[in-house]
């Protein structure tokens, strides 16, 4: 028996919650995983997981033993770093997953430069706008949009995001142009509302006056491409970063409304486990990512 490959084995059955789903992420079999983990348990004369048909559930002396692994693991890692030397180019598989249009507009077309940098790191990008298990589906990192609900997770703050109110002409021309925000409360107009932000969360405020819209919505979308083309095809008014929007402004497929009222920006945060170790690749990527919104005209400072 390799006791390190079946130490990882038994971390990533743990993080997972399931045989499986650690096979799939180690990307060898189940029976691979299932031998490992038993030979690991017979070697130690401990039970470290308790197995039914539905779950997997750890031991108390397998939460011992968890805890103790992931940082051997750690602190093996970083005697590797240490003997190779900080000039050792990072390398390995990166797993990061960000929304859909931050993905489209920002990141894939700054990717070569990233890639150009460091060519020894494997990038899988998920691009979607679901909330990630970044245990259960071995996420190195995430970047979202909002406030980091889950308290558990090291977030670092790296842009606030300025935000307008937009929509079509041909929604404007069917409904009329809103004066105030207040005007979208009205039953001639409609909201197109983002599903993961449970209705519409950002205040804008002027000369004092704050308010909250929460008008009627047509349509209640999940994904943030989906949420933009609903925009453009005039079937309601949205809320979005500036940066999905300046290209459709500058062509005239949609027209800011309330420029006269300030929206509160929306932080962009990259999110990581706390109990993983920050592996070079992971620092590297977060370092850049940091450096390209510094670069990038999306947020206000």
């Amino acid at each position: 028996m390799d006791k390190l490959e079946a130490m990882r084995a038994f971390v990533r059955v743990v993080e997972a919650g399931s045989f499986t789903k650690a096979a799939e992420t180690l990307d060898v079999s189940k029976t691979t995983v299932t031998q490992l983990v038993q030979q690991l348990e017979a070697a130690l004369r401990i039970k470290l997981l308790n197995r039914t048909t539905r779950k997997v559930n750890v031991t108390t002396a397998g939460s011992d033993y968890y805890e103790r692994v992931i940082r051997l693991l750690a602190d093996l890692e970083d005697i590797e770093n240490n003997i190779l030397g900080e000039s050792t180019a990072p390398r390995g598989l990166l797993r990061v997953d960000v929304p859909s249009p931050f993905a489209n507009i920002v990141l894939v077309p700054a990717l070569p430069d990233f890639h150009a940098r460091f060519p020894e790191i494997q990038l899988d990008l998920g691009a979607s706008d679901r909330k990630v298990d970044l245990i259960g589906d071995n996420v190195d990192c995430v970047l979202r949009g909002g406030e980091i609900e889950d308290a558990s997770l090291v977030a670092r703050r790296i842009a606030d995001l300025e935000l307008g109110v937009y929509a079509a002409p041909s929604y404007l021309a069917q409904a009329g142009a809103p004066k105030t925000p207040d005007d979208l409360h009205s039953a001639g107009h409609r909201i197109i509302n983002y599903r993961w932000t449970n209705g519409l969360p950002y205040a804008m405020e002027k000369s004092g006056e704050r308010v909250k819209i929460s008008g009627r919505y047509f349509l209640a979308i999940d994904d943030g491409n989906a949420y933009l083309t609903a925009g453009l095809a005039g079937l309601g008014v949205l809320w979005l970063p500036h940066y999905m929007a300046r290209e459709h402004v500058a062509s005239g497929a949609l027209m800011r409304l309330f420029t006269d009222w300030r929206i509160d920006p929306m932080p962009l945060h990259v999110a990581y486990p706390p109990n993983r170790y920050v592996r070079k690749p992971l620092r590297v990527f977060i370092d850049w990512i940091v450096e390209l919104m510094a670069r990038q005209e999306l947020q206000r400072r």
